[in-house]
C-alpha cells in the first residue's frame, strides 16, 4: 500500500512531463539517470514524495527538480509545472565557452592546410 503523498518516480516522471512514457521513465531510472536526494534510484517502483529533490540527466542537460506533489493525470504543461520547483543551474549560451574550458593548443593558421593551400603545394612538385 502507498503511504498519502507518496508516488512512483515513473509514475511523478510521467506526470510532470520530463519523459514521453512511463517506459522511458522507468528505463531513465534504471540507467541511473535519476536520483533521489542525492541516492540513485534503483527501480522504477522507488518512492518520491514532497520534498524530495530529484537530480536527472537527460541528453546533455542535467535537471535539479523539487518535488512539490504528487501527481494525479498527465495533464498540460501548466498543471506539470506545478508537480516541482525548477532548481536546476541556467544553462550555458551556446557562444560563451566554459570558464575552465581548456585553450586551444595551437596556434591559428597552423592545423590542417586549405584547399588553396593544397593546390600551390600540388604545383610545386609538378614535372613539367
Amino acid at each position: 500500500m502507498v503511504a498519502e503523498g507518496r508516488q512512483r518516480i515513473d509514475k511523478w516522471l510521467f506526470f510532470s512531463r520530463a519523459v514521453k512514457s512511463r517506459s522511458l521513465a522507468a528505463k531513465l531510472v534504471v540507467a541511473g539517470r535519476v536520483r533521489i536526494n542525492r541516492d540513485k534510484a534503483a527501480q522504477a517502483s522507488d518512492l518520491v514524495k514532497p520534498g524530495d529533490v530529484l537530480t536527472i540527466t537527460l541528453d546533455q542537460r542535467i535537471f535539479v527538480w523539487k518535488v512539490l506533489g504528487a501527481g494525479t493525470r498527465r495533464g498540460p504543461a501548466e498543471e506539470a509545472r506545478t508537480l516541482y520547483e525548477d532548481m536546476s543551474p541556467p544553462p550555458t549560451p551556446k557562444g560563451e565557452a566554459l570558464p575552465d574550458a581548456i585553450p586551444a593548443l595551437r596556434e591559428a593558421g597552423s592545423g590542417r592546410p586549405t584547399k588553396k593551400e593544397r593546390r600551390q603545394t600540388d604545383r610545386l612538385f609538378e614535372d613539367d
